[in-house]
C-alpha cells in the first residue's frame, strides 16, 4: 500500500488520443505536496504519512502548527491529509511527491468535497418526478408528497428523502483513469470529472478496486528535501552582522510585544541581562509583570542561553524576526 497525494483542482479541458478522439479530463496540480510527519506502528498503532500541500501565510497558522512545520523543515501548508501505507513504503519527512508518482493508464480513487448547491427541493435533490400537473393538485406540483404513515408509527423515519441542503459532502470517485502526467509542471490529467469546485483540494490514491498496475514506483516518486541555498547578498549581510546572536528578549518563545514592554519597564531588554539576573531579581520581575513562575515554566533562561550559544530561536516566527533584525542591523552598518 502506497501513499497518495494531495492536489488542487484547476478545472476541466480535453486532450486528444493517438487516433484523434478527444478525451475530457480534469486537471489536478500538485502544489508542493510534501511529507510533514510520520505515523508509526510502535507509537501510533498504524503506519501512515501526513502530507501537506499549498503554501499558507505564517500569520494564518497557529504558533503550535508553525513550530511543527519548522521541526519538519517544511513551509506552513494550507491542506493536510493522512495516507495509510505499508511499513516498508515510508518516505522521509520533507520529501516532495512528484506527478510521476502515478503512471498513465493507472486507475485511482479521487476524494473531494462536492460543490455546494444550497437548499434544494426534492425534485432537484433526489430526482423525484413531482405531483400531477392537473386534477386537484394546487400550487404544490414540485413537492415531495407524503412523508410518513398515519397514527402508527406516527413519525418520519430518519433518512427520508426530502428537501434540504444539497452538495458540500465528501465524495469519492472510484476507478478513474490517469490520462496524462506532466512532471515538469506537476500536473495530473484524470479522465472524466472529479468531486469539487475549481481551486478545491482532492486526495488521489491508488484504486482499491478495479484494474491494478503491476509496475508502480515504490515507495513512490519524490524529490528529497534539499537544504536551501543562501544567496550571495544574504551571505554578505550575514558577514556584515558578524554571525552574532541577536541580543533581544523578544525572541524568547513566550515573550510577545506586551511582555517585552513589561520587561523594558523592569529594565530588561537583552538576553545577556536576563541570564545575569539572580533568583530574587527574577521573582521581583515576575511580580512586576504579573506572571509569577513564568520564567521557569516557559524556560526563558534556558532559551536565552541557547541563543547566546549560537542556536536559533525555538519558534519559527521568532526565527523570522531574528533574521529581519539581523538584516536591518547589516543595512545600518552599510549606510
Amino acid at each position: 500500500m502506497r501513499s497518495g497525494v494531495i492536489a488542487k483542482k484547476l478545472g476541466m479541458t480535453r486532450v486528444y488520443s493517438d487516433d484523434g478522439k478527444h478525451i475530457p479530463v480534469t486537471v489536478l496540480s500538485l502544489e508542493g505536496c510534501q511529507v510533514v510527519a510520520h505515523k508509526t506502528l510502535d507509537r501510533d498503532g498504524y503506519s501512515a504519512l501526513q502530507l501537506g500541500a499549498g503554501e499558507a501565510k505564517a500569520k494564518r497558522v497557529s504558533k503550535a502548527e508553525r513550530e511543527r512545520f519548522a521541526k519538519a523543515k517544511v513551509a506552513p501548508k494550507k491542506k493536510l491529509a493522512e495516507f495509510r501505507i505499508a511499513e516498508d513504503n515510508s518516505i522521509a519527512v520533507g520529501s516532495e511527491l512528484t506527478a510521476d508518482h502515478f503512471v498513465v493508464g493507472q486507475k485511482v480513487d479521487v476524494k473531494g468535497t462536492s460543490i455546494g448547491k444550497g437548499f434544494a427541493g426534492a425534485m432537484k435533490r433526489w430526482n423525484f418526478g413531482g405531483l400531477r400537473a392537473t386534477h386537484g393538485v394546487s400550487i404544490s406540483h414540485r413537492s415531495h408528497g407524503s412523508t410518513g404513515q398515519c397514527q402508527d408509527p406516527g413519525k418520519v423515519f430518519k433518512g427520508k428523502k426530502m428537501a434540504g441542503h444539497m452538495g458540500a459532502r465528501r465524495r469519492t470517485m472510484q476507478n478513474v483513469e490517469i490520462a496524462r502526467v506532466d512532471v515538469d509542471r506537476g500536473l495530473l490529467l484524470i479522465k472524466g470529472n472529479v468531486p469539487g469546485s475549481k481551486g478545491g483540494w482532492v486526495e488521489v490514491r491508488d484504486a482499491i478496486k478495479g484494474t491494478k498496475v503491476d509496475e508502480l514506483p515504490l515507495p513512490g516518486k519524490f524529490r528529497e528535501a534539499a537544504a536551501p541555498k543562501a544567496s550571495k547578498k544574504a551571505d554578505k549581510k550575514e558577514a556584515a552582522a558578524g554571525g552574532d546572536f541577536v541580543d533581544a528578549v523578544v525572541l524568547i518563545d513566550g515573550i510577545g510585544p506586551k511582555g517585552e514592554e513589561a520587561l523594558a519597564e523592569a529594565g530588561i531588554t537583552k538576553l545577556t541581562q536576563l541570564v545575569a539576573m539572580s533568583a530574587e531579581d527574577i521573582a521581583a520581575m515576575e511580580e512586576k509583570i504579573g506572571k509569577p513562575g513564568v520564567v521557569a515554566e516557559q524556560e526563558w533562561i534556558e532559551q536565552a542561553k541557547e541563543m547566546i550559544g549560537g542556536a536559533e530561536p525555538r519558534a519559527q516566527v521568532d526565527k523570522d524576526l531574528a533574521k529581519k533584525m539581523r538584516a536591518e542591523a547589516a543595512k545600518g552598518e552599510e549606510e
